[in-house]
C-alpha cells in the first residue's frame, strides 16, 4: 500500500482529498459519520486515521468553527450571526466606496427619493 493512497473496497483516496476531509472534520460542521456519508467513505476508522495522520496541519483560525454543538439550532444561530457580521462589513465597504466616488468624481451613485424613473423606449421591431 502506498503512503499517498488508501484503498478501501476498491476506492482510492488522494492525499488532497484526505486533507480536505480532515479539514472539514476539524471545522466541526460535520462529524465523522456525516463525512463518511457525504463522501461515501468506507471503513469506520478511515477518517479517524486520516485525522491522526494530518493532525498537525495548520488552518486559518477564522475558518475554524470548533466541534459541533449538541443543539443544531444554536449552531445554526452562530452560523447566521457570523454571516450577518460578514454582510455588515460588505455594507460598510460599499457605503465607503459610494462616498469616495461622490467626493472624488462628484457622482451621486444613490438615487434620490424624488428622482424620476427613466422611461423605457420601445425596442426596435416591437410596434404596438
Amino acid at each position: 500500500m502506498k503512503d499517498q493512497e488508501v484503498k478501501e473496497k476498491g476506492k482510492t483516496y488522494s492525499l488532497a482529498f484526505k486533507k480536505k476531509v480532515v479539514q472539514e472534520l476539524n471545522k466541526g460542521l460535520l462529524n465523522r459519520v456525516e463525512l463518511r456519508a457525504k463522501y461515501d467513505i468506507g471503513g469506520k476508522s478511515t477518517i479517524s486515521l486520516w485525522n491522526k495522520q494530518f493532525a498537525n496541519l495548520q488552518y486559518n483560525e477564522k475558518a475554524l468553527v470548533g466541534r459541533p454543538m449538541k443543539d443544531k439550532l444554536k449552531q445554526r444561530i452562530k452560523e447566521l450571526e457570523r454571516q450577518l457580521e460578514d454582510e455588515k462589513f460588505k455594507v460598510l465597504a460599499y457605503e465607503t466606496l459610494i462616498e469616495i466616488v461622490k467626493q472624488e468624481d462628484g457622482i451621486d451613485v444613490l438615487k434620490k427619493d424624488g428622482a424620476k424613473q427613466s422611461v423605457s423606449l420601445p425596442k426596435p421591431g416591437h410596434e404596438k
